[in-house]
């Protein structure tokens, strides 16, 4: 009888080591219209699961914890939800706030931030227990008045960096004592900063200005040299055209010394030289840029575009500055992501109910996947990036 139940729990537990799989190859498809996302792999390209209940994620955005077992997906109808990406479950949601713009995870993976559009203001949650940490007021002018929060990242130190639309000011939050965090607030740093970024190596915070050409760049490393603005007036003398969909400055391509910017309502890719932080050259492009990204190498940066132009991707050759391919992958390419080392690149199209797989190094489609109006996708490599 003994050996019997040895043998039973010896092959139950063989049976669950069969199954077990690791983190590194997965990732998430946000399916925008039906408020849930499918998790997928990579190493054979293929949809694993779906989650449903997540609400509105009509501009939704993902972190993962360091681990890469856990996701935690920023909605834009203000709610934050944890999903298992192993056990393919829900863990929790919380509504935090009425309209959201999405979210970063601390430095050590122990608080997930939140930025608000109502109420203006960042909230930050445990990561473990998703209970409220902090709740920081995006309280401006004569403290009665709440700016949109946009552009939060995480940052070293356990801080995150965020821009108020409204109020035109960069606040970088520390929270090395969670129970008491310090707020640095740099002000007039431009009008309306619409989107930042913060560069790999977790130095330089850049906020785009919509409000006017330009942009604000705050030295992390050196706090008290206060906001610098760099390509100021790149489009002098230039009539813009109606912008129809902001660029999501997140994307931003830094490959070398240069950074590969979108700008705003041109049909150009702004190349910025990151040791003087001027502008070097302009592309000119297909369409008004949204994402501008670069394969992991950098040898490769990929562009897609707002409407009327949704349908194109365009890659530039990094060294030569010029557009190498145009492709159409299909109508609404909203997202791209590429898989970790860069070999391949998973494309959202949005208006045919399918993601596309890229070869970046021949440009051909790989293979399609089956997805309800897919937007964001996002690999599980992110959560050993600092800002992403």
């Amino acid at each position: 009888m003994i050996i019997r139940v040895f043998c039973a729990i010896t092959l139950m537990l063989s049976a669950n080591l069969l199954h077990a799989r690791g983190t590194g190859d997965l990732g998430i498809v946000i399916e925008r219209a039906s408020g849930s996302m499918q998790i997928i792999e990579t190493t054979g390209n293929s949809s694993l699961g779906r989650i449903e209940g997540l609400g509105d994620l009509s501009h939704a955005s993902a972190v993962y914890s360091r681990d890469e077992q856990f996701v935690y997906i920023f909605g834009r109808d203000g709610g934050l939800s944890k999903i298992d990406l192993l056990d393919k479950k829900l863990v929790k949601r919380v509504m935090q706030a009425g309209n959201s713009i999405g979210g970063a995870i601390s430095q050590d993976g122990t608080l997930v931030a939140v930025s608000n559009y109502t109420p203006g203001g960042v909230k930050i949650f445990d990561a473990g227990t998703m209970q409220l940490v902090a709740d920081i007021p995006a309280s401006y002018g004569d403290s009665t008045l709440q700016s949109k929060v946009i552009g939060l990242v995480d940052a070293p130190g356990q801080k995150f960096v965020f821009s108020l639309w409204d109020a035109g000011e960069i606040w970088v939050a520390d929270l090395a004592d969670r129970s008491n965090p310090v707020i640095t607030k740099f002000k007039n740093i431009g009008s309306n900063p619409y989107d930042a970024l913060i560069t790999p190596d977790g130095r330089y915070y850049i906020a785009g200005l919509f409000g006017e050409d330009g942009m604000a760049l705050l030295d992390l490393w050196n706090l008290d040299s206060g906001v610098k603005r760099i390509l100021n007036h790149y489009g002098k003398g230039e009539q813009k055209l109606p912008v129809y969909k902001m660029p999501h400055l997140e994307g931003w391509a830094i490959a070398g010394r240069y950074t590969f910017v979108p700008a705003v309502g041109h049909h150009e890719v702004l190349v910025i030289d990151t040791q003087t932080w001027k502008e070097k050259c302009r592309i000119e492009v297909h369409g008004q840029p949204v994402f501008v990204m670069a394969r992991p190498d950098g040898r490769h940066v990929w562009v897609n575009f707002a409407v009327p132009d949704n349908n194109t991707l365009q890659v530039i050759d990094t060294q030569s500055l010029s557009i190498i391919k145009t492709l159409t992958p299909g109508k609404g390419v909203l997202h791209m992501e590429f898989e970790p080392r860069g070999e391949q690149v998973w494309v959202s199209v949005r208006d045919e109910d399918r993601v596309a797989v890229f070869d970046t190094s021949n440009f051909r489609q790989i293979t399609t996947l089956p997805a309800r109006k897919p937007s964001g996708i996002f690999f599980t490599s992110r959560a050993h990036k600092t800002g992403l």
